[in-house]
């Protein structure tokens, strides 16, 4: 990843972080990206596309909606996802984002413990549609948004967390302010404009584990904004310049400068985090969801089941589940499940769900599920701590050390470094195909669903992603 150096009268100084990431998603061109890291990127886009299709119609959306109608602002030309109306871009951004995360399937970058998907795809294409953008230009507009959410989570977790803020609302925005760029043409001026615009619109807090289902929107928030961000620069509005390492800037307010023990003017950002070994992209070296819930608790749901399943263990011989972890993941031991969102962030819900059905889907945290007498018992024999080995290995790793002990005393054991879907341990195509299916076909019907899946395998050659946002609406 060769930078441009901004040149200082006579000198040459280094970038700061934010004219580094602005200079390299700005100049972002599609040979410069590699053929591993464009097709990881259309296998998220395809993820996430997935995800708001079925997140069309959960009940943050359905709220979403109503609250666009009741600002008089429900009509625009903008096709959403698995959804019935359109909007403008910047709306259609915001239902498609709170669509993609509101199942808690969507993908994720283990290093910034955020969402890169559900900001940077409803941007790319809600802006996509409205300037008929072909779908190399929507790939470019994804691989540069996915390069600005992650590094920059990656440099502010786990500081970021321990202060309280999720990392995909605070970070999102410069993924899609960075995707908005690219699909306007921004050169690396203007781009950091943006970044300063965006860095203003930055917010979300982890208080939704206290309930109600605020998360959802997180992701909606950020994709709008980011795209205001963009749009505003192009009509002139000046931002600050150097937003992330700025005294009173990102990184200083969001991950705690006040402890001196980073110096956020001298990060090399574009190297925060960590890399799949076959490309310096990061949309390559992000997981995607196979469970339905939180992905700190996955590596945990993959050692019960496959203790379940290997050791034939029922529900009813289980006498404790002992899990050691690192202590982001542990702190959902304390979550509980009065609602949906609470549920899928709980560690003895989630894996006394995996106990009893061997599974961890869409379909098991309904009401009847949350009160179901045989989860709910399990619930009670399960220990939830924090690992020193596991927690060292952090960000790293999301390792989780299962011992279950059954009635009749035996002891099976399980460590699982990182979980299924890892990009170390990825879906395969087939595996994603049928996820997207699973997710998109009871929205669309299985025909429109099929073809959706062929055009979205087909992204970068596509002319226009205009035929593809109506194919994938709901009529």
């Amino acid at each position: 990843m060769d930078l441009p150096l901004p040149v200082q009268g006579d000198s040459v100084t280094a970038p700061g972080p934010t004219r580094q990431l602005a200079a390299f998603t700005a100049g972002l061109s599609l040979d410069r990206i590699d053929p591993f890291a464009r097709r990881a990127a259309c296998r998220h886009v395809i993820d996430t596309v997935g995800a708001m299709i079925a997140g069309a119609d959960q009940a943050a959306t359905r709220s979403v909606e109503r609250a666009y109608r009741a600002a008089g602002m429900a009509a625009g030309p903008v096709p959403v996802p698995g959804a019935a109306r359109r909007y403008d871009a910047l709306a259609a951004a915001y239902v498609g984002g709170t669509a993609g995360h509101g199942l808690e399937l969507d993908d994720g970058y283990r290093p910034g413990s955020v969402h890169p998907g559900g900001v940077v795809v409803p941007a790319a294409l809600s802006l996509g549609f409205v300037r008929d953008a072909g779908g190399a230009d929507v790939l470019r507009a994804v691989v540069a948004g996915y390069e600005a959410v992650c590094r920059i989570a990656a440099a502010a977790h786990p500081r970021s967390r321990w202060r309280g803020f999720h990392n995909t609302g605070i970070t999102g925005v410069f993924g899609s302010a960075a995707a908005g760029g690219v699909l306007l043409g921004f050169d690396a001026d203007a781009m950091e404009n943006a970044f300063g615009i965006a860095g203003s619109a930055a917010a979300g807090l982890f208080a939704f584990l206290a309930g109600g289902d605020v998360k959802r929107t997180h992701p909606g928030h950020a994709a709008r904004e980011g795209l205001m961000a963009a749009l505003l620069t192009e009509g002139g509005l000046a931002g600050p310049r150097g937003v992330l390492e700025f005294k009173e800037g990102f990184f200083n307010a969001f991950a705690g400068g006040d402890t001196g023990a980073v110096d956020y003017r001298a990060i090399d950002l574009l190297r925060t985090g960590d890399n799949h070994r076959n490309s310096v992209f990061a949309v390559a070296n992000c997981y995607m969801k196979p469970h339905a819930c939180c992905r700190h608790i996955h590596a945990a749901i993959d050692a019960v089941i496959d203790i379940a399943r290997t050791e034939d263990v029922a529900p009813a011989d289980v006498a404790a589940v002992e899990i050691g972890t690192y202590a982001v993941a542990a702190s959902h031991a304390g979550v509980g499940w009065s609602e949906m969102t609470t549920a899928q962030m709980s560690f003895p819900f989630v894996i006394a769900l995996a106990l009893a059905r061997r599974q961890v889907g869409l379909a098991d945290f309904g009401a009847a599920d949350r009160a179901d007498p045989v989860i709910l018992g399990l619930t009670q024999r399960i220990s939830v701590s924090t690992d020193t080995e596991c927690d060292a290995d952090y960000p790293r790793l999301r390792a989780a050390k299962v011992t279950l002990t059954t009635s009749g005393g035996h002891r099976f054991s399980r460590y699982v470094p990182e979980p299924y879907g890892a990009a170390s341990n990825p879906l395969s195509d087939a595996a994603l195909a049928q996820k997207f299916t699973d997710l998109a076909a009871p929205r669309l019907g299985a025909e429109k669903a099929a073809t959706a899946l062929e055009m979205l395998w087909d992204l970068e050659g596509l002319g226009s992603v205009r035929p593809l946002l109506e194919m994938i609406s709901y009529e």
